[in-house]
């Protein structure tokens, strides 16, 4: 399965050979002693380490529940009427289907993938920017693409990599995509990163958003005894990221949602996944909750909107709940 996809989460390979995560984790150290594989945070990749880069046909086959739900929650983010930037990607190409049901939003996009999702949705203006292709993700990169966004300013940058650690922030294997994703990030007032737990701890070669530039990572809840990604969840919060879990029903709910409101189940509180109670500086939920905001933009804390510089409030969601987090007491 790694040699056909590039990558597998360990949930996938457990379904598949019809056993626990527990033996399957105990079969890839061991074929990871071998040479035979390189692990992962919740998955296996081929050998390659930081410079390796699965293409899209592999990237689509892997993790797709999780990408799903991540999708359906990230979209109620998205108001009526605003603009927005959305990064190439398996989990942005969900994301853009889901945007397709907005009113009167903007999407400026270096991806074709996004482009295509949002072609037919005659609410929304799609924008290009120029650019290179590059096939093995459908995304324009280069000078082109990263002249066309100087002078631009939009509420928001929808952003997804192939790792993220507390201590550099969002990562990528090739070069060119990380240069135009560090263009898309200086064009928005708030940093929404979409990774799926597999991602949660893995580090690549290229940095695209360091944390204290990220606003708020969605992701979905990692297995309770992958420890190491929870560590990793409690430590980007600690630094100030709002973490917005997707929760199982996440994929249930219609796609898109209510504009404004969190489409599908999902949570955002405090504490430490995984926890069975709440323990001091968290909340009911026993999520992380997140550190002091920066202000990587020159704006008040908390503000992503332009149009508005109040936090997002406390909601109250089909499955789930969402409230933006605090931090571990220290």
């Amino acid at each position: 399965m790694v040699r056909a996809n590039g990558a597998v989460s360990l949930r996938e390979l457990a379904r598949v050979v019809q056993t626990s995560e527990v033996t399957v984790r105990r079969d890839v150290r061991a074929l990871e002693a071998e040479g035979l594989l390189d692990r992962r945070h919740g998955g296996a990749v081929l050998p390659g380490g930081f410079t390796r880069e699965s293409g899209f046909p592999q990237k689509s086959h892997l993790a797709t529940a999780e990408k799903t739900a991540i999708a359906d929650l990230a979209a109620g983010f998205v108001e009526e009427g605003e603009a927005v930037v959305v990064g190439a990607g398996t989990t942005t190409q969900e994301l853009a289907r889901r945007l397709a049901r907005v009113p009167g939003l903007t999407v400026v996009t270096n991806s074709l993938l996004v482009a295509q999702a949002l072609a037919h949705a005659n609410r929304v203006e799609v924008v290009m920017t120029g650019g290179t292709l590059r096939g093995s993700n459908y995304a324009l990169v280069g000078s082109g693409a990263e002249q066309s966004l100087q002078g631009l300013r939009v509420s928001r940058a929808f952003l997804s990599g192939s790792g993220l650690t507390a201590e550099r922030g969002l990562s990528t294997s090739n070069m060119l995509s990380a240069s135009v994703d560090r263009a898309l990030v200086q064009a928005a007032a708030e940093v929404v990163v979409l990774a799926d737990h597999t991602k949660l701890g893995s580090d690549t070669m290229f940095q695209t958003v360091p944390t204290d530039v990220i606003t708020r990572l969605v992701t979905d809840e990692p297995p309770a005894q992958d420890d190491r990604a929870l560590t990793e969840l409690q430590a980007l919060a600690d630094q100030g990221v709002q973490i917005a879990v997707a929760g199982p029903g996440a994929g249930s709910g219609p796609a898109g949602g209510e504009a404004g409101g969190p489409s599908g189940a999902g949570r955002q509180a405090g504490g430490r996944l995984g926890s069975s109670a709440p323990r001091a500086g968290s909340g009911e939920d026993g999520l992380p909750l997140p550190g002091p905001r920066r202000n990587p933009h020159g704006q008040g804390p908390g503000t992503g909107q332009l149009r508005s510089t109040a936090s997002l409030p406390e909601q109250q969601t089909g499955g789930g709940r969402v409230a933006d987090l605090a931090p571990r007491r220290r």
